[in-house]
């Protein structure tokens, strides 16, 4: 088992012995607007006041520009909690955000028509 300053608190055969939403103080909302795919890059500010170990490990995780989604499974924890922890980091000036990058309209017709063929190859 790791020490407490070491990360998450993690058992072989039990799992994570901390709940998740423990980590984020049972906070389930975080102050900014995140999505998935939101891009994340430390700022190289060091943050004021105390952050718990998560939030190291997600700052470390940041040095180059990272999507929300990636930071939650490098930390093994649910999307919802990596996106509190990341808005607090926003929030004391460590992070900066950018939102997702679109390549392709949704309602593309030829796009929606080669999502449709490669279904029909793999049925």
């Amino acid at each position: 088992m790791a020490a407490a300053g070491d990360g998450p608190w993690l058992d072989e055969a039990a799992g994570r012995l901390v709940r998740p939403f423990t980590v984020s103080n049972g906070r389930t909302k975080p102050t900014v607007a995140l999505d998935l795919m939101s891009q994340v890059r430390a700022t190289g500010s060091t943050p004021v006041g105390y952050l718990g170990p998560e939030h190291a490990q997600a700052l470390d995780l940041c040095r180059a520009p990272v999507p929300v989604a990636e930071v939650a499974a490098h930390l093994r924890l649910p999307a919802a909690v990596t996106k509190v922890l990341l808005a607090d980091l926003v929030d004391c000036g460590a992070l900066t955000t950018k939102p997702p990058e679109t390549h392709h309209n949704p309602t593309d017709r030829a796009l929606l028509e080669a999502v449709l063929d490669g279904l029909r190859r793999q049925l």
